[in-house]
């Protein structure tokens, strides 16, 4: 947070779970944060759909934003729920029920293609994930190009810079450093507005995801 709005100070990419829980306690230090993850950081159920899930797909399969079911039976499930561990015991809680402006430190599943659509008032959500490299490449330039023009016009405003979409060679580390960008919003836009300008699907004890609303 800069003034009344917010600046992007940097952004990495690294792959090990250890790496990237020493990466965000360096970068936090002994002060507050929201982490915004792209991934599921509560799971109860066996088998099937999380409530989250079911009531997300409910607004935004229609942008082709839906979410894929997460259950304990998943191969990722017990990565993603051991990396949600690690935060805990490095003092980073839950916070579906946060306040605004709370002080602590906090993490929070999100879920990047449904807020895009929110934000950015899209029809259907930007598809860079699946396809041709020239076409993905053409789909994360337009995400990019969105993002540069809409997150500094938000409420609170975002001051960023992004890295270009390479020509030729792996996407990836560009792709991932651009979704990280967009989780760190959405985490900033939940500690800066709580429920009043978002919405919690599913339930702090069943699982969760925060997702912007622009009014």
């Amino acid at each position: 947070m800069e003034g009344s709005g917010l600046r992007l100070l940097k952004t990495a990419r690294v792959e090990a779970v250890g790496e990237i829980v020493s990466w965000i306690l360096t970068e936090c230090g002994d002060g507050g944060a929201v982490l915004g993850i792209d991934a599921p950081t509560v799971i109860r159920n066996d088998a099937g759909i999380r409530p989250a899930e079911r009531e997300l797909n409910g607004d935004f399969r229609r942008f082709h934003a839906g979410c894929h079911p997460a259950n304990l039976g998943r191969p990722f499930a017990p990565h993603v729920l051991a990396f949600s561990s690690l935060l805990e015991d490095a003092g980073f809680a839950h916070g579906a029920d946060m306040a605004a402006r709370e002080e602590g430190r906090f993490q929070i599943e999100v879920h990047p293609h449904s807020a895009t659509v929110s934000l950015f008032g899209l029809g259907r959500i930007v598809k860079y994930k699946r396809g041709l490299r020239a076409w993905r490449a053409a789909e994360l330039g337009r995400l990019r190009r969105l993002m540069l023009a809409q997150l500094p016009a938000l409420d609170p405003p975002l001051a960023l810079r992004l890295p270009g979409v390479p020509r030729t060679g792996r996407l990836k580390p560009v792709e991932d450093r651009i979704d990280a960008v967009m989780c760190a919003f959405i985490a900033a836009h939940w500690w800066w507005w709580g429920p009043a300008r978002n919405r919690v699907y599913g339930f702090a004890e069943s699982g969760y995801i925060v997702v912007p609303i622009r009014p």
